[in-house]
């Protein structure tokens, strides 16, 4: 029987890997909660399912015995180190294709929720009952007609695209991987980054982390954007310079923005941003939400059975179907 390691997030008994992978593994649950606790505990895996808790970093990677596969239960996989597994002949795979309906529709959430002033005002109006009326939000944007720039057009960037769309919403997007043409099919424009920053009411992130979008909204892109247009993220809290966001919204360099991934979680009062919101000062157009965008009990079935299914194949000696580091693999 091959040995089956999940690193963190899953308990014991592991129901749903167990019932795809109990006939070819035994599964052990470390509920790991961080990388330090994985020393001395993964070296005889076959296989590991990791989640968001840790980090495969070159060091544990070579300790890893007789590992054929890193399966990340999610999307992002900037917490493994790609090129080490590659290096040792270990496939590294996500799941990027579970949760798209439940991102997407977090991030119109936030969109709308920023825009109709909803939890500035329910927050207000909590405490004083006044002013019982318009007032309580305003400004707000009508939504239709307004442009939405989306940031990476893939899976997600183009659920939510659709769903904006549908809202009579102009949506324009930059991604420069995306496979020519693909936009006309979705009726959406795409320019370069400061275009869309110009353009845009609402930014909305929906690329993965890597080296060239780690940063991408700062102080210098921040200020390409209108003064009323809002700023989305639930794609990966790197991507957002929160000091830089933070100084935008008390400046009003921007008029709002709705958070759900930060750059280290979970969240700490040394966080910039999370310091401005906890002032909850009435002014400030800013929502937070704990990194909950790809949650649903479905969604989350999805991600886990779907991750032991890839290891599966794996195991069985058939090929991966999203394996993210073909580029190292030795």
């Amino acid at each position: 029987m091959f040995q089956v390691i999940i690193t963190d997030h899953v308990e014991p008994p592991a129901a749903l890997e167990v019932r795809e992978l109990g006939s070819i593994a035994h599964i052990n649950c470390l509920l790991a909660p961080n990388t330090a606790a994985l020393f001395g505990r993964v070296e005889d895996g076959d296989a590991l399912i990791i989640f968001h808790e840790v980090t495969i970093t070159q060091e544990i990677i070579s300790r890893l015995r007789k590992c054929r596969v890193i399966v990340r239960a999610g999307v992002g996989f900037d917490n493994v180190d790609l090129k080490a597994a590659g290096d040792q002949g270990i496939l590294v795979c996500n799941v990027p294709d579970y949760g798209v309906d439940e991102v997407a529709d977090h991030a119109i959430m936030l969109t709308l929720a920023c825009n109709r002033g909803l939890a500035r005002s329910e927050r207000s109006l909590r405490r004083s009952l006044v002013p019982w009326g318009y007032q309580a939000v305003e400004p707000v944007q009508r939504l239709a007609g307004k442009t939405m720039g989306i940031v990476g057009f893939g899976r997600i960037g183009s659920a939510t695209a659709l769903r904006a769309k549908a809202m009579r919403m102009r949506v324009i997007a930059c991604d420069p991987y995306l496979r020519p043409g693909l936009e006309k099919s979705f009726g959406v424009e795409l320019v370069d980054l400061d275009t869309l920053l110009a353009q845009s009411d609402v930014v909305s992130l929906h690329t993965p982390l890597t080296d060239e979008t780690r940063g991408l909204i700062n102080a210098r892109t921040l200020s390409k954007m209108k003064r009323t247009a809002l700023l989305v993220n639930t794609a990966r809290g790197a991507m957002v310079d929160t000091s830089a966001l933070a100084e935008a919204l008390i400046a009003g360099t921007i008029a709002g923005a709705g958070i759900d991934v930060l750059p280290n979680e979970p969240a700490t009062t040394s966080e910039p941003l999370i310091r401005l919101w906890q002032q909850d000062d009435p002014v400030i157009n800013l929502i937070v939400t704990p990194h909950t965008a790809f949650f649903s009990d479905a969604g989350a079935e999805e991600m886990r059975s779907k991750a032991a299914q890839e290891v599966a194949r794996v195991l069985r000696g058939e090929a991966p179907k999203n394996c993210v580091n073909r580029e190292f693999l030795k």
